[in-house]
């Protein structure tokens, strides 16, 4: 809805939506982020192909990835809402590490990310509707991993953690005690840069009570 603000003769209106918010992801630590700060939402699958493109940068490919999910439900969806969607990748130099497909997959990254610091990136795209306004933006975070020992990497592969995960590893889980400090958002880390996004939603009009997500 339209708000009318009156400053000496000057009026102007300021676009408040009263809209739902629609996370365009299965992942359940997407939704816990949003659900813990507070944000009602509904959930809609967006299986898209994720299949980089040779030579395509690490940021270029999570905001095309996001993008694609965005645009996928929005067209499902009927406003007013907001649909919010990311993308998150793991970036050790030049090589960008998605989530593992087998055992050796994530074993492989996990020596990768011993000792090192490395990027966590995450691409959001936003669609509100019905106007089909934009957000989209990317963010990262920096992350030290210490030295693993074979034994903590076979240990970790044990539990099954890694293997949903970019970079086969989760900063909230077991993997934690493998990272002595981070440069950036944590949230970021585990798939949804949160500041971030209450920023742009606060700029697309959304305005949510820190107790809105009661009963989702």
């Amino acid at each position: 809805m339209a708000q009318l603000f009156r400053c000496g003769v000057l009026m102007y209106a300021v676009h408040v939506v009263t809209s739902k918010l629609i996370l365009a992801s299965a992942s359940p630590r997407r939704a816990e982020i949003l659900h813990n700060a507070g944000y009602a939402f509904t959930v809609v699958s967006s299986a898209i192909d994720e299949t980089p493109i040779p030579g395509e940068a690490a940021e270029v490919m999570v905001q095309r990835l996001a993008d694609a999910k965005a645009e996928l439900v929005a067209a499902r969806s009927v406003g007013p809402a907001i649909v919010i969607a990311a993308d998150t990748a793991v970036l050790v130099g030049t090589q960008i590490l998605g989530k593992p497909r087998t055992t050796e997959d994530a074993r492989q990254m996990l020596q990768s990310l011993s000792g090192v610091t490395h990027s966590v990136i995450t691409g959001v795209s936003l669609v509100r509707l019905p106007d089909v306004e934009r957000r989209v933006f990317v963010e990262a975070t920096r992350v030290q991993f210490s030295m693993l020992t074979p034994e903590d990497i076979e240990d970790y592969l044990a539990t099954g953690e890694p293997f949903d995960k970019a970079g086969a590893y989760a900063i909230q889980g077991r993997a934690g005690r493998f990272i002595p400090w981070i440069e950036g958002c944590y949230f970021n880390v585990v798939g949804m840069p949160l500041a971030r996004l209450a920023r742009e939603l606060a700029e697309l009009g959304y305005r949510a009570g820190m107790a809105d997500a009661a009963g989702v």
